[in-house]
């Protein structure tokens, strides 16, 4: 089972477009929006494009509209919360969160929440920068930002069953 994992589209509806080829292209099962979609128009955008494919999310820290979100949300079946959200796809426990403050004190969350062990994985945004490690087996992972505002864009391709991780770049 694949899953499509993105962050911090920041209503790029280009990025958005790309990250969905991407998706549509590898055939994955779901997609992980990691926060900061911004607004619904976006996030619309984003469920049409995958023609179906489930999507799960959270919210994060520059989410403003969010009873916008929510109407989208529910139109689409979209799974959308505040994070931090558990998700347990075909037996793997998977926290999901967007982050707060600084990027390392995020960064160093995110370590911590999966070194507890409690989680196969822990997938976050927000710091804008790609991260893929692994500890004991269990997987960290930031697909970066997909709207390329600090960086050069990206998403991920995760492997449900294997845990094995792979950042796409948006070309």
């Amino acid at each position: 089972m694949l899953a499509g994992v993105i962050s911090d589209t920041h209503d790029n509806l280009k990025s958005i477009d790309k990250a969905s080829r991407i998706f549509n292209e590898h055939k994955v099962n779901i997609v992980i929006h990691l926060g900061d979609i911004i607004a619904p128009f976006s996030l619309e955008r984003l469920a049409k494009k995958l023609n179906g494919i489930k999507v799960i999310g959270v919210y994060g820290n520059n989410c403003g509209e969010k009873i916008g979100l929510q109407v989208v949300a529910r139109n689409y079946s979209i799974e959308l919360d505040d994070p931090p959200k558990l998700i347990n796809i075909k037996g793997r426990k998977i926290l999901i969160l967007h982050g707060w403050g600084p990027t390392d004190f995020t960064k160093k969350i995110a370590e911590a929440l999966l070194i507890s062990g409690k989680w196969d994985a822990v997938l976050y945004g927000h710091t804008h920068k790609k991260d893929l490690r692994y500890f004991s087996g269990r997987l960290l992972l930031n697909p970066g930002e997909a709207a390329g505002v600090l960086y050069e864009p990206s998403v991920a391709i995760l492997d449900i069953t294997t845990l094995k991780a792979r950042i796409i770049p948006l070309e």
